[in-house]
């Protein structure tokens, strides 16, 4: 698995840690969400990162599976993998490869909807069962966390001091939370365990501007079908808990204004319960011990 050309500064994967930075006084530490309303900025398009491994450490993996080519977003990058790790881990290859090339000894599939940077996490997930930064358990802490917090030698994340929990994304001309991208991506391949990976991830980050999340939350209601609920909900809970940040955000207001999308029905539904369960909690009794 590798892409024929790779930034060397590609520091555009997610943030690294889930603490804001002690020097920000625009995060909100309860909520980890940014008080800075966000500036319309064109940026451009983020391309694959150097954490991925190398082609000699991907193929001794399987080195007797036939190779695959793989063209990626509209760039048509390309990359590599082997046939086994791809259709052995996803229907959606293995239907890909069948009813495309039945036969042929040459065997390449397009993704042209996909972001490149996208598609090396996933591919870095097939081989490797991670994808960068991973996912580490503090044992002094007793909890998750990602690899540049705890690289205590020094390593390429250290070194970039912050790694940025965003991707710009040519569908919505704009920066969406990474781990929101992979989700969905892994919806589309059938990546059952990726998209539980990406979504303890993204509970890690901390520090995303209002904007982010609205961009990135919309984007999880148009690429995850009704019944997978999961990362829908963890936008709700995510609003709900920075609601004194949400209800001054006029991101929110233009959103909300413009609407188009469930999300804002099914937050108000989660907001219903939200206060109903407050109401039932006050209204009951705490201890019946003094009762006869």
């Amino acid at each position: 698995m590798f892409g024929r050309r790779l930034d060397s500064s590609s520091k555009s994967f997610s943030k690294g840690h889930g603490k804001a930075s002690k020097s920000s006084s625009s995060f909100s530490r309860d909520s980890g969400v940014s008080k800075r309303r966000h500036e319309p900025r064109h940026r451009r398009p983020t391309t694959a990162s150097t954490a991925a491994a190398t082609e000699d450490t991907l193929m001794s993996n399987n080195p007797t599976s036939a190779i695959v080519t793989l063209v990626v977003g509209a760039e048509q990058r390309l990359f590599a993998a082997h046939e086994d790790v791809l259709c052995s881990s996803s229907a959606f290859f293995l239907n890909a490869l069948r009813s495309s090339y039945p036969e042929s000894a040459t065997k390449r599939i397009s993704l042209a909807d996909e972001e490149p940077v996208i598609f090396s996490s996933v591919l870095e997930y097939l081989y490797k069962g991670d994808y960068f930064p991973r996912l580490k358990y503090n044992k002094r802490r007793n909890s998750w966390e990602l690899e540049s917090t705890t690289d205590e030698e020094g390593g390429a994340a250290a070194a970039a001091g912050r790694v940025e929990s965003t991707v710009y994304h040519r569908g919505v001309d704009g920066d969406l939370l990474k781990d929101t991208v992979i989700y969905c991506a892994a919806q589309r391949y059938g990546l059952e365990e990726l998209k539980k990976l990406a979504l303890r991830k993204q509970g890690l980050q901390s520090g995303i501007q209002c904007s982010t999340i609205l961009a990135s939350a919309r984007y999880a209601y148009a690429n995850t079908p009704d019944n997978d609920s999961k990362l829908r909900a963890h936008y709700l809970a995510l609003i709900i808990r920075s609601r004194g940040t949400f209800k001054r955000s006029g991101t929110m207001q233009l959103e909300m204004y413009n609407g188009g999308t469930q999300l804002f029905f099914d937050l108000f539904v989660a907001l219903c319960n939200h206060v109903d369960d407050i109401s039932s909690a006050q209204s009951t009794p705490r201890s019946n011990r003094h009762l006869w």
